[in-house]
């Protein structure tokens, strides 16, 4: 079921993956999940929220030292993560440009089929990956079997857990790390 105008805005919904729709009005800065009328919470992230949402901020700095971009968007943040996680599940992320909306206070929003909790695993097995790509283009050999020896004792879910009960997601002191 579509959800009704809200007064006031220019009548931009977004079609989340589970074929409800919402709002963006809804969809407020301080989101991490939609409580939709599907019964599911869908993760929501905005341009606005920082990479150190998903790792810690020394983490952060090492992907934009390391990787380049190609687009307007500047240093490596949200916008590629998020790039990313909607190319490895096209049809579970729905995004928006949004920054013709001068009702919102953010330019990009990502639905995600799955909660916030379930992102975060998301977001960091794919930064592994691309942590391992480009170890495997250094040329050497020993960071490789280090690296590879590294993430063989590394738990995503582990690592989610401590981060997210670190960062107090649910609390109004949510720093980064």
């Amino acid at each position: 079921m579509a959800e009704p105008r809200v007064p006031g805005s220019n009548g931009a919904t977004l079609d989340l993956p589970c074929g409800e729709s919402v709002s963006v009005q809804r969809l407020d800065m301080g989101m991490r999940e939609y409580d939709c009328d599907c019964g599911d919470s869908h993760a929501v992230v905005m341009d606005i929220h920082p990479p150190s949402r998903f790792v810690p901020e020394f983490l952060v700095d090492i992907l934009r030292e390391t990787i380049e971009t190609t687009d307007d968007a500047g240093e490596f943040g949200t916008l590629h993560i998020m790039g990313v996680v909607l190319e490895e599940f096209p049809s579970e992320v729905v995004a928006e440009d949004v920054a013709e909306n001068p009702d919102v206070g953010y330019a990009m929003v990502w639905v995600a089929d799955f909660d916030s909790r379930r992102l975060h695993e998301i977001v960091v097995e794919l930064i592994v990956e691309l942590m391992e790509h480009a170890v495997s283009h250094a040329e050497n050999e020993d960071a490789m079997s280090q690296f590879e020896a590294d993430m063989l004792n590394f738990d995503v879910a582990e690592f989610v857990d401590q981060y997210r009960n670190e960062r107090d997601f649910t609390g109004p002191h949510d720093r980064p790390a």
